[in-house]
């Protein structure tokens, strides 16, 4: 029977959608009331698929219709961020929308590497509108099972 491999950036990916979610839900009855402009709370967050190629990690940034001079990729302290601004080539000014469902301005994505990662062993790469950041041997790392004690009166045997 093959052992699955755990996803170790499943909580990030969860809440993530979460955040997504009620931002969406909370866009759109902000709209239906006239509501006011974006802020960092409310800007648009990039889809991505986070996924382990070999022992890299892999993470994949949807970002159509961006520039590579508006993207910026960094990392520090063990934490990597993608950023980013998207703007409309449209004068909104002179446009009537009837539906608006791309967003716009900026972005930030983060998340937080495994240990000893370092800037040399990150790469990225941009065409079509796919970001691509591979990490190499980010996905290498294995986590480790604790068996759990359980106190003399309960027998005192593992879990």
């Amino acid at each position: 029977m093959s052992k699955r491999q755990r996803n170790p950036f499943r909580g990030f990916v969860d809440v993530m959608s979460e955040l997504n979610r009620v931002q969406h839900s909370w866009m759109q009855h902000s709209e239906e009331e006239g509501g006011g402009a974006r802020t960092h709370a409310t800007a648009w967050v990039p889809p991505a698929d986070i996924f382990a190629s070999g022992s890299d990690l892999v993470i994949r940034c949807e970002l159509a219709g961006m520039r590579y001079r508006d993207l910026e990729v960094s990392v520090s302290n063990g934490v990597l961020t993608i950023s980013g601004e998207r703007q409309s080539e449209l004068d909104d000014s002179n446009v009537s929308y009837y539906t608006r469902e791309r967003h716009y301005g900026t972005f930030r994505r983060t998340m937080i590497l495994p240990e000893g990662i370092d800037s040399r062993d990150i790469g990225a790469h941009f065409e079509n509108g796919l970001l691509e950041v591979t990490v190499r041997g980010g996905a290498g790392q294995r986590s480790a099972r604790i068996d759990i004690q359980l106190p003399e009166e309960d027998g005192g045997e593992e879990a």
